[in-house]
């Protein structure tokens, strides 16, 4: 008996019937007892069978791999739609947040069309004014100019008859000008004869006391200076008895000055008083002034001063006079040129302090005169200067320079003479007249005794060269007064450099120091007496160096 086969399903594929070919499917039908050809035929079945599976896996094979394809292709289209979906509501929340957004602005946009509409009706309101000012004004301004033009006429009439005057008046003013600057002149003469005249009055050695504070303020005992006279300055002391029999003795020594000042004397009340002298030196007089004294006694603070104006020395103080007296003459056509030069004789050897060089390379200097009996020094730094200022920055630089060391009597006492110079050219080329002078301005060191001092090396050989000179100056002061033929300027530095100034042509001011202690009053009464003798001194008249 023959079976139906099966059908076959393949995935996603048609059903297929398989079985024998019946007849009339165009097979001849074989004999039963044709077992071959039905095995023959069975076996080709079973290969066409076989062939058709084969064919039908392959077909479920593709078929899988198109349905995991789509699936995946599913999956994709899944995420995109979320992702889409995502993208989208927020989008949509974007274009809400802008909706909204735009239609705030719609209703700013409604007010500023609103405001713009009041606004132009405004502008039409004010362009309208505008025109109607606008035409006012080109009116005004028609009368204005046509008011101008009638005061300027007459203010220019005005003006021509006040020219006329002035001028008048201008050629008036320049004669008159003229005349006084004659007179001006004839009396800038007389004051300088008359100046020169009361200073020569006055003596040509002029001789200041000034005594130094104590320490705690006051004067001390043995010290009298009478009120009501300004020129006496009296030393009291009691002396005991040596044997013990006597009663104790009281000694006076009394001198007169052309000043003495107190203890309580300012720099300003000082240098007034000495202010004229420095005008001489304007004049066309050499003038010197110099600070003798023992060590302590004040020298230094009377020339230099200390740092504050109120403090200020004479030296600060004669070249800030010197050089604003200048500046008023160069109104009536003088002009000046000045020359500054500093110089230190320190163990009787010449050390230029303003030398700025190497130490090891530092000249020598030698003073020489000139066949005009000019006193100058070799290789010395002369520095031209044209404001106080320079010349004061120059003093600083010869201070930083000066020898000083500590004695018994002071503990920066200066072991050295200096000499500050200041050389004046004046030129008036309207009056065609020409002076040269030279202002003077002397620190010298501390006179005091060996004992007193307790100099020891190479300090005791300082004090010996500084007590020679001071002693020789003492003996040139004394040949002077006494009118001696010869005078020994040459036996020491000091007085051949200041020949000019005690025995020349010049008007010399002396200030001698005192120092108010109980235990300096054999100091005190050495320096008084020198002073005195200098005041006695009579060297001439000076006369002014004009061409």
């Amino acid at each position: 008996t023959r079976r139906a086969a099966r059908p076959v399903r393949g995935a996603g594929a048609a059903t297929v019937a398989v079985g024998p070919s019946r007849a009339g499917s165009g097979a001849p039908r074989r004999h039963a007892w044709d077992l071959k050809g039905k095995v023959s035929d069975m076996e080709d079945k079973i290969r066409n069978y076989q062939t058709r599976v084969k064919s039908v896996n392959q077909e479920n094979e593709v078929l899988k791999g198109s349905m995991a394809h789509n699936q995946t292709k599913v999956v994709e289209l899944e995420e995109q739609l979320k992702n889409g979906r995502c993208f989208f509501s927020r989008r949509f929340s974007d274009y809400e947040t802008e909706v909204k957004a735009l239609s705030n602005v719609r209703s700013e946009l409604d007010k500023v069309s609103n405001e713009k509409s009041c606004l132009e009706k405004e502008l039409c309101s004010l362009e309208s004014k505008y025109r109607v000012v606008e035409t006012l004004r080109d009116s005004q301004e028609t009368e204005l100019q046509t008011l101008k033009l009638s005061v300027q006429e007459s203010t220019l009439a005005r003006l021509q008859a006040t020219l006329r005057d002035t001028e008048e008046q201008v050629r008036s003013l320049t004669d008159t000008v003229a005349q006084q600057s004659e007179e001006l002149h004839a009396g800038e003469m007389e004051r300088r004869r008359l100046h020169n005249t009361i200073q020569e009055l006055k003596g040509n050695i002029r001789v200041f006391c000034r005594v130094r504070p104590l320490q705690g303020g006051g004067l001390s005992k043995h010290i009298q200076l009478a009120a009501s006279n300004n020129k006496m300055i009296t030393l009291a002391k009691t002396e005991e008895s040596h044997t013990g029999k006597t009663a104790e003795t009281h000694k006076s020594y009394n001198f007169s000055f052309d000043r003495v000042f107190g203890p309580g004397a300012s720099q300003q009340e000082v240098f007034d008083e000495i202010s004229l002298l420095v005008q001489s030196a304007l004049d066309g007089y050499n003038v010197c002034c110099f600070a003798y004294g023992q060590t302590g006694s004040g020298k230094t603070f009377t020339m230099e001063g200390g740092e504050f104006d109120d403090s200020r020395g004479c030296i600060p103080r004669a070249v800030q006079q010197v050089f604003r007296a200048a500046e008023k003459l160069g109104a009536q056509g003088w002009e000046f040129t000045f020359t500054a030069s500093f110089v230190e004789i320190y163990n009787e050897t010449l050390r230029d302090l303003l030398y700025t060089g190497k130490g090891s390379k530092r000249p020598e200097h030698e003073i020489r005169k000139s066949a005009s009996n000019e006193v100058t020094i070799t290789n010395l730094s002369y520095r031209k200067v044209s404001t106080e200022d320079e010349v004061l920055g120059l003093i600083a630089l010869a201070n930083h320079n000066r020898a000083t060391a500590q004695t018994a009597q002071n503990d920066r006492s200066s072991r050295s003479h200096s000499v500050f110079q200041l050389d004046i050219e004046g030129v008036n080329a309207g009056r065609e007249v020409k002076c040269k002078s030279t202002l003077c301005l002397v620190d010298l060191a501390g006179s005091e005794r060996m004992v007193k001092s307790q100099s020891q090396g190479e300090r005791f050989k300082e004090m010996t060269a500084i007590n020679g000179s001071l002693s020789n100056l003492g003996i040139v002061i004394s040949a002077l007064a006494n009118k001696e033929s010869h005078i020994p300027y040459r036996n020491s530095k000091l007085t051949y450099l200041l020949q000019g100034c005690l025995g020349g042509n010049s008007k010399t001011l002396m200030f001698v120091n005192v120092a108010p202690e109980p235990d300096s009053f054999g100091e005190t009464l050495n320096s008084l007496r020198f002073a005195s003798k200098v005041n006695d001194c009579v060297i001439g008249t000076a006369s002014v160096n004009r061409k």
